[in-house]
């Protein structure tokens, strides 16, 4: 039996500005399984971000409930390693942060990066490494502290579409492999059905869930593999017509 690790249930999110109420999100409700890899897409400005800074308690509800039985760990847009630490140092930075910067920690950190291909480049600086390989440097570093869920905030949009698809495949095997829960933000339709093993669709702002599709692609979990199969096309523009409703 599956086990619900994260849970929206009626949320309404209300901002509060000079020029009077905003209502973001409203009759919200969804829930991610444990293991699972979810993504959310939805009309440009529908409040994507703001789903998942409410799932990781980064603000809170105006009305309706938002659960999770585990902690959070966040992967941004950009890299954002910091220029003057070596990539090591950059990884161990949430151990620092969150006081778990042992030996036993940084070992398990190192581990992981060596592991993921990144051994021959812990010694060197974000400037020496290509786009992606910061970006999976991002990833380490985002893993380094286990954490039980992965907000992903569209996480390969700086890249350029070549070196997008490598490290989409490269993301996808690591989170996979590693046995971790997902959530994912994207505008890109066909991003969300290569990654995910389901895929929600947001209505306009205020944001609730549509429309929720399983993925039908078996045992097939890698991106580019999914990309091939003859049900893809269907699956994009059944999302599109979705999207534009």
């Amino acid at each position: 039996m599956n086990e619900e690790i994260l849970r929206f249930t009626d949320v309404m999110l209300i901002y509060h500005t000079k020029r009077g109420e905003t209502v973001a999100a409203e009759h919200l409700t969804f829930s991610v399984q444990k293991g699972e890899f979810v993504a959310i897409i939805g009309p440009s400005g529908c409040g994507k971000t703001t789903l998942l800074s409410l799932a990781a308690g980064l603000l809170k509800p105006s009305e309706g409930v938002v659960e999770s039985k585990g902690s959070f760990g966040y992967m941004l847009q950009k890299d954002e390693l910091f220029p003057w630490r070596t990539i090591e140092k950059n990884i161990f930075l949430p151990l620092e942060i969150k006081k778990q910067n042992t030996a036993e920690h940084r070992e398990r950190a190192r581990a992981l990066a060596e592991k993921y291909g990144l051994k021959d480049f812990l010694l060197d600086y974000p400037s020496q490494l290509s786009g992606g390989m910061r970006q999976r440097a991002a990833l380490i570093r985002t893993l380094a502290t286990d954490p039980d869920i992965l907000l992903l905030d569209e996480p390969f949009s700086a890249l350029d579409y070549q070196t997008r698809l490598n490290v989409t495949e490269d993301v996808a095997q690591i989170i996979r492999s590693e046995k971790k829960t997902a959530l994912l933000i994207t505008h890109d339709i066909s991003e969300a059905i290569s990654l995910a093993d389901r895929v929600l669709v947001l209505t306009k702002r205020p944001a609730h869930v549509a429309y929720a599709h399983e993925m039908d692609f078996g045992d097939v979990k890698n991106p580019l593999k999914r990309r091939e199969r003859p049900q893809f096309s269907g699956w994009f523009e059944l999302l599109w017509r979705e999207l534009n409703e």
